[in-house]
């Protein structure tokens, strides 16, 4: 086996209670890296078309990628997946923290799980050694509580990723949380870890990944350390809420539901009280995922007042990302970040992606200022812009599923069809994702990501922000759309390898991506060039892709949320008068991928050139709408 693998993937059968152990193919390794890579090739021949992505014929998978607890600049990341009960496409969550580093050194690449238990379990890995034991006095804990116990019961260096009540209750907004709040966030997916009745994966190990080349490896982490540019600086120093207040003077940050404008609905006085300097005033110690040289995360305190934060006796929490600031602060004309910080614990020990708490909170609220629901419906919480104790009490009905948190609890495709009474007009989101923070009217690029990705709605899917090391055509060219489709290409196709092998998307930032092909090269032994780089990820993204096309999936049949392309454009801010080609930059991506511009269905040269010929028999068998 190449170097970067240990070669075993856990196969577990809950219903049965089966575990058993498998090679990972060296040559699925090496044509899809990892991650998400290798979890779509292996799902593609085992989850049918048209399971129930809540019952037991559904895999949930975690899986690291090569460069995973390696020395590489920055290998802490691991990926989870399967079919989404929110969206029913592809569906996966990318996450940091330490669990991904020691589920290698517990002895596996990666885990399968299927079927469902008949009493909650939770999974034991230790030393290559795996086991389902008794979670009944798990069941119901959430995040801190759990964790607390299981170090208890195991030590202190075991390392965990869990559900917590949300999804025990199948929210289609929980997640998966390691490391006390860092998620696994989208997609729906702590909703499936909870119907299988998996409350946790639990994972203790010192095995160590092989290198194939550990010298040139640590001469590489040597040399780039030295050279670090793009938001080094920013993330170092502040973490992604640097960006938070910028954000939402330039245009980049959607505010009142992505109806408002921000230098005029959220102006610069208020937008600073939830950024940069005024978090990290807050903060009392960094946080930083395995061996990360950036350190962008932190611990904040807020330890007095209504918001004190009580999930751990000494008042800590996870220091409040961009997207949640962003998600339940500038989106909601909310400038209180104590309340911005105790929202997020809520979704942290709850295990609920903040960004769809954020946006269907903002769904609440102008669904209340239009008059389509009243104090009547809410228990009387009155759901006016800004208010920051409602937004706070509301969370917790979310993450509770209590009161009118219930009706809002699956997210808001799934809210506006209960609420009814024209409740869709305010409703943001892509095929039931509700859309991160930031705005296809500030950076066209994203309007194809969120409507063309295998997995809709997300930002972290390539399309914008291009690493050091690829030249794209520059901000004074984003609005003219013709020819965009080769720079969304090579953004698209690194991503998808980042996310694959293991790395961080701030070290794809922060580092020239020649870095890239650099590490795998010495860490698996395999020649890796730029090239191979953005093949390997055209033949992922083109996996991702076919296991939507085997459900009827064509995303050209995705709902367009108008005020995301600017229909009808703003009246006043920096996105006046915007409206986005977004036809004209999908048209061109279908092009270049050679996929068909009606179904999306790849070619079958498109397929022979990636050597994926094993598909060739099934495209005849897509039957999806024609666009």
């Amino acid at each position: 086996m190449a170097g970067g693998y240990l070669g075993k993937i856990l196969n577990v059968e809950l219903s049965a209670g089966s575990l058993t152990t498998e090679a990972l193919d060296e040559t699925v390794a090496r044509e899809y890296i990892g991650g998400y890579g290798v979890g779509a090739r292996l799902l593609y021949d085992r989850v049918a078309a048209g399971v129930d992505p809540l019952g037991p014929d559904n895999i949930l998978g975690f899986m690291t990628g090569p460069l995973t607890g390696t020395p590489a600049l920055i290998g802490s990341r691991f990926v989870v997946f399967g079919k989404s009960p929110k969206t029913h496409t592809w569906g996966d969550a990318n996450c940091g923290g330490h669990f991904g580093p020691h589920l290698k050194f517990a002895g596996f690449d990666g885990v399968l799980l299927s079927g469902i238990a008949d009493k909650p379990v939770y999974l034991f890995i230790n030393e290559g050694r795996a086991e389902l034991r008794d979670a009944a006095h798990l069941w119901g804990k959430n995040v801190a509580q759990l964790e607390e116990t299981l170090k208890a019961e195991h030590g202190k260096d075991i390392q965990i990723a869990s559900i917590g009540t949300a999804g025990e209750q199948r929210s289609l907004m929980s997640c998966i949380i390691t490391d006390g709040g860092r998620a696994a966030g989208r997609s729906g997916l702590g909703a499936v870890m909870g119907a299988k009745k998996l409350k946790a994966v639990v994972v203790s190990g010192a095995l160590k990944v092989p290198v194939a080349d550990e010298e040139g490896l640590n001469a590489l982490r040597r040399e780039y350390l030295d050279q670090p540019g793009g938001f080094y600086s920013s993330l170092r120093d502040y973490g992604t809420c640097a960006g938070t207040a910028s954000a939402a003077r330039s245009g980049d940050s959607p505010v009142r539901n992505w109806g408002g404008a921000g230098p005029v609905d959220f102006p610069r006085e208020r937008a600073e009280k939830i950024s940069d300097d005024s978090v990290v005033a807050l903060q009392k110690r960094r946080y930083g995922c395995w061996r990360c040289p950036i350190s962008c995360g932190g611990w904040v305190r807020v330890g007095e007042g209504k918001y004190a934060l009580s999930a751990t006796e000494d008042s800590i929490g996870h220091k409040p990302e961009y997207e949640t600031l962003w998600a339940l602060g500038t989106n909601l004309l909310n400038d209180n970040l104590k309340s911005i910080v105790k929202a997020n614990e809520i979704c942290d020990q709850y295990g609920l992606d903040t960004i769809s708490v954020g946006a269907t909170i903002a769904f609440a609220m102008e669904c209340y200022e239009q008059g389509v629901i009243s104090t009547q419906e809410t228990g009387g919480l009155a759901l006016t812009w800004g208010n920051d104790e409602a937004i706070v009490a509301l969370a917790g009905q979310i993450a509770r599923r209590e009161g009118f948190g219930d009706v809002l609890a699956d997210g808001v495709k799934v809210a506006a069809q209960k609420i009814g009474r024209g409740a869709e007009r305010y409703a943001i989101h892509v095929c039931g994702e509700e859309l991160p923070g930031h705005d296809p009217r500030f950076i066209p690029a994203l309007a194809t990501t969120y409507l063309m990705d295998a997995t809709p709605g997300r930002h972290t899917q390539g399309g914008a922000w291009p690493p050091p090391g690829i030249k794209v055509r520059g901000t004074k060219m984003k609005y003219v759309y013709e020819g965009q489709a080769k720079d969304h290409y090579k953004i698209m196709t690194s991503m998808h390898v980042v996310n694959a092998a293991g790395l961080c998307m701030f070290g794809y930032l922060v580092y020239h991506l020649e870095l890239i092909p650099k590490q795998l090269t010495a860490v698996t032994g395999w020649d890796c060039s730029l090239d191979d780089l953005w093949e390997i990820g055209k033949r992922i993204g083109t996996m991702r892709h076919v296991f939507n096309l085997r459900e009827g999936h064509n995303p050209l049949t995705r709902n367009v949320p108008r005020r995301m392309v600017g229909e009808p454009p703003l009246q006043e801010g920096r996105l006046k008068g915007i409206t986005i080609d977004y036809e004209t930059m999908r048209r061109e991506l279908l092009e270049l991928l050679d996929w068909d511009v009606h179904t999306t269905i790849p070619s079958e040269e498109s397929i022979r050139r990636l050597g994926m010929e094993f598909l060739l028999q099934d495209l005849p068998n897509f039957h999806v709408p024609v666009v």
